[in-house]
C-alpha cells in the first residue's frame, strides 16, 4: 500500500515512528510540523569522499579511512554490562585495529573482506594504529556526504536522518516559493532539488548549489518584508513641513558645520516637506555631530509649530543631550525640558504639564517620555539615540503620541552599509563621513600588562597638564582572575599608579543619581581620572579628556574599542588611546595593530564583521529581525547583495504582491514576520 502523501503543514507524527513522546523531543528542537523538519538544516557534514591513508592519518583528530575489514577478534567482556568488540582491518598498506564497545550489532554488521568508510579519532602506539567506536559506512556507499543535525537527548542521527528521507519521499508537492524570473536572473536551483541536496547532498557541488539557494531565498525573504514595511509607511500622512529656513540656526552656530552634516540635515529637512512621514537612521561615527542635525530638525519642526521628543537609553546620555540642545536651541527661543526617571515626582509632574501645553517645544528624556502620564501637544518628530537599546514596543509607544509623527534614529555605532540595510531596512540612510574640522586622529597604542607602571608615568604627565583620563575595564567584581574588576582596579590605581590624584569609580551597578553626580564631578575636573566599565561608551563628552585606558583590550569587539576610544578627543588637545592586554595570540595582535592604524569607524566595523560575524552588530536578535536558518550576515554578503537588488526590482513592479505568481511570497513573507504583525 503506497505512503500517504505529505504536505507542509502536516503534523510530524504523520511520519513513521513518530508518536506522541517523539513529538515532544522535535518541539524542543522547533520541529512541529514536517515544514518544520525539512526546515531542520544540518549544522553540518561528514564527508567520507576524500579518505586518508593510516599512516598519513593525524593523531586525536577526525580522520575519514576507506579500509577492508582481514579479521574479527574474540568479543572481550571487560566488566558487568561492558563487552569490547574488535577487527583487524587494512587499507593496503597498513592494518590498524577498530574497537567497537558494547554493540555486538555494529560488529555483526561488518563482514571480512569487506569495505567500510570509517570516521574517527586515529591513535597511535609505536606502529600499532588503533581507532575506537568509529561512524562506520559501507564502502560502496553512494551517500558519502552525511548530514549532521542538533539533537536533544533522546534523538539520534539516524533517527533524523530516517524521517527527514520519510518526509522528502513523501512530500507530494514543495511548493517553489521564488518566482521563476527571479531564479533564471540569480541562477538558482529548484526549490525540491535545494532541500534534497541540502540534507543528503549528491556530491560538494550539489550542496553549494543546494545552499546559495536556500540562503538566497532566507535572505530575498527578509528584504523583501523590510520593503513592505517601508511602501506602507510611506503610504502614511505625515506632518508637511511648510517653513523651513535654517538660516537663523545656522547663524547662530559658533562653528560651521561640515558638507556631510548639511547634507543629511537636507535629507531630513526633504523628507518632512514630502507629506510622509520620515523615517531616517542618521548614522555617523562617534564625535561627527549627530547632535547638531537633530537640533537642526528640531529647531525647523518648531518654526511649524510642532514638538520634538528626543529619547536616549541612559540618564546619562539623556542629560549629555539635553545641555547639547540647550545650547543650540535656547539662543533662538526654543524651550527644551528633560524628563527621566530621576527626578522628583513634582518636577515630573509640572514638566508633563508644560510637554502638554505646548510651552517645552524640545522633550529630551529616557523611557520616562513614553509612559502613559506623558502628553504631547502636537508631536512631530521622534529622535531616538542608539536605537538599538530599545525594545521595539517603546520606539512604537513613543511614535504613538503624535498623529504618525516623522522619525529620526541616531547611531555611532558603525555598521557596514550592506548590515545597515538589513537591520534598518525599513529606513532611508543618512551618513554623516567627516569629523568636524580640526579634530586631531587619536594617536592609539597596544601594550602589554608588563608596561602598566610606564603607561601610568604618561598619564600622570597627562593630569599635571590639567587635562583628563578614562580608564575602562570590562567588569564590575573579581568574577575572572585574569580580569581587570573596576571595583578594586579603581582601588589599585588611587593608592598606587594615581596615587595624590582624584580618582572616581563608575558602573552600571549604581543608582542613577549616583552615576550623575561621578560624571558631573568628572566633567567640572573634581575627578582628575575616571575608572568605569563601558557604561561611559556611549555620549559622555567631556572635551578635556585626552587619555583612554582599556583593560583586558582582547575582551571586546573593534567597534567597541572604537567607541570607547571616541569618549576621547574631543577637546583642542591631542588625545590618546592605550589598549592594554596580555594576550600573546596572533588574532589580538592583528587587532590592536587594526586599531592603532586605523580611525574610521565604518572600516573598523567591516574588519570586526569579518573577524568576530554579525554578532556584534545584532546581539541577541535585539533589532527584532527573524532568525536565520541558514544564512550568515558575516560570510554571505554577496548573496544579500542580489538579494536585496531582487527584491528592490520586484517590489518596484509588484509592490503589494498580488500578482498570481506572487502569492507564495507573500504568504512566506508574511509568516517569517510573526504572521504578519509587522506588515
Amino acid at each position: 500500500m503506497p505512503a500517504v502523501p505529505l504536505s507542509h503543514n502536516d503534523p510530524i507524527t504523520k511520519i513513521s515512528k513518530i508518536g506522541a513522546k517523539r513529538a515532544e523531543l522535535y518541539k524542543k528542537l522547533g520541529v512541529v510540523t514536517v515544514g518544520d523538519l525539512l526546515e531542520l538544516f544540518p549544522r553540518s557534514y561528514i564527508d567520507y569522499t576524500t579518505p586518508t591513508a593510516i599512516k598519513d592519518a593525524v593523531p586525536d583528530e577526525m580522520n575519514v579511512l576507506l579500509v577492508t575489514v582481514t579479521r574479527k577478534l574474540m568479543p572481550a567482556r571487560i566488566r558487568k554490562g561492558m563487552t569490547v568488540y574488535k577487527l583487524v582491518v587494512t587499507d593496503g598498506e597498513s592494518d590498524m585495529t577498530v574497537v567497537i564497545y558494547n554493540s555486538q550489532y555494529m560488529f555483526d554488521r561488518m563482514s571480512v573482506g569487506e569495505d567500510y568508510r570509517l570516521y574517527g579519532k586515529i591513535t597511535f602506539s609505536g606502529r600499532k594504529a588503533e581507532m575506537s567506536s568509529p561512524l562506520i559506512l559501507k564502502g560502496d556507499s553512494d551517500e558519502l556526504i552525511q548530514p549532521v543535525y542538533p539533537l536533544t537527548e533522546g534523538l539520534s542521527q539516524a533517527m533524523l536522518r530516517l524521517s527527514v528521507r520519510e518526509a522528502l519521499e513523501r512530500m507530494s508537492d514543495i511548493s517553489d516559493t521564488l518566482p521563476q524570473d527571479i531564479k533564471q536572473q540569480n541562477g538558482l536551483c529548484a526549490s525540491r532539488y535545494a532541500y534534497e541536496n541540502i540534507h543528503f547532498p549528491k556530491d560538494n557541488h550539489a550542496l553549494e548549489i543546494a545552499r546559495e539557494r536556500l540562503i538566497f531565498e532566507e535572505l530575498f525573504m527578509l528584504t523583501l518584508g523590510m520593503q513592505l514595511i517601508k511602501r506602507r509607511s510611506r503610504k502614511q500622512n505625515g506632518y508637511a513641513l511648510k517653513y523651513a529656513s535654517l538660516r537663523p540656526y545656522l547663524d547662530s552656530l559658533p562653528f560651521e558645520l561640515t558638507s556631510a552634516q548639511l547634507r543629511s540635515i537636507n535629507e531630513c529637512i526633504s523628507d518632512m516637506k514630502s507629506g510622509c512621514p520620515m523615517n531616517r537612521l542618521l548614522q555617523g561615527d562617534v564625535g561627527s555631530g549627530k547632535t547638531a542635525v537633530a537640533a537642526a530638525c528640531a529647531y525647523v519642526l518648531s518654526q511649524n509649530g510642532l514638538q520634538t521628543a528626543l529619547m536616549a537609553p541612559t540618564e546619562i546620555l539623556a542629560n549629555q543631550h539635553y545641555k547639547t540642545l540647550c545650547g543650540f536651541l535656547n539662543p533662538l527661543g526654543v524651550s527644551v525640558c528633560l524628563l527621566t526617571g530621576s527626578l522628583p515626582q513634582k518636577d515630573k509632574e509640572s514638566i508633563r504639564n508644560e510637554i502638554e501645553s505646548g510651552r517645552f517645544m524640545v522633550a529630551v528624556g529616557t523611557h520616562a517620555l513614553f509612559q502613559d502620564s506623558v502628553s504631547f501637544r502636537k508631536l512631530g518628530l521622534v529622535i531616538t539615540d542608539e536605537q538599538h537599546r530599545f525594545g521595539v514596543n517603546q520606539r512604537a509607544r513613543l511614535a504613538g503620541k503624535g498623529s504618525n509623527p516623522h522619525r529620526l534614529i541616531m547611531s555611532a555605532t558603525p555598521i557596514p552599509r550592506t548590515l545597515a540595510l538589513m537591520v534598518f531596512g525599513d529606513l532611508d540612510i543618512s551618513l554623516i563621513d567627516e569629523l568636524p574640522k580640526g579634530r586631531m586622529t587619536i594617536k592609539t597604542y597596544g601594550i602589554s600588562g608588563k608596561r602598566r607602571e610606564s603607561m601610568f608615568g604618561f598619564v600622570r604627565k597627562e593630569l599635571d597638564s590639567g587635562r583628563q583620563a578614562y580608564i575602562v575595564c570590562p567588569a564590575i567584581e573579581n568574577s575572572e582572575s585574569d580580569l581587570r574588576a573596576v571595583k578594586k582596579y579603581a582601588e589599585q590605581v588611587s593608592e598606587s599608579y594615581l596615587k595624590g590624584y582624584k580618582v572616581g569609580l563608575l558602573h552600571g551597578k549604581m543608582s542613577a543619581a549616583e552615576k550623575d553626580g561621578i560624571m558631573s564631578r568628572f566633567e567640572s575636573g573634581e575627578i582628575q581620572a575616571l575608572c568605569a566599565t563601558t557604561v561611559v561608551e556611549v555620549g559622555v563628552d567631556v572635551p578635556n579628556a585626552t587619555v583612554m585606558v582599556i583593560e583586558n583590550a582582547e575582551r571586546f569587539g573593534l567597534s567597541q574599542l572604537h567607541q570607547l576610544r571616541g569618549r576621547v578627543g574631543r577637546g583642542k588637545w591631542q588625545s590618546y588611546c592605550v589598549l592594554v592586554s596580555d594576550s600573546m595570540s596572533d588574532e589580538c595582535r592583528h587587532r590592536m595593530e587594526i586599531m592603532a592604524k586605523e580611525s574610521s569607524g565604518f572600516r573598523i566595523s567591516e574588519e570586526d564583521l569579518r573577524l568576530r560575524g554579525p554578532g556584534e552588530f545584532f546581539g541577541s536578535r535585539q533589532h527584532g529581525l527573524p532568525k536565520m536558518k541558514l544564512a550568515d550576515m558575516a560570510t554571505d554578503i554577496a548573496v544579500l547583495q542580489k538579494a536585496q537588488l531582487s527584491a528592490e526590482r520586484l517590489v518596484k513592479s509588484d509592490p503589494t504582491l498580488s500578482k498570481p505568481e506572487h502569492r507564495f511570497l507573500l504568504q512566506g513573507v508574511m509568516e517569517l514576520f510573526d504572521k504578519g504583525n509587522d506588515l
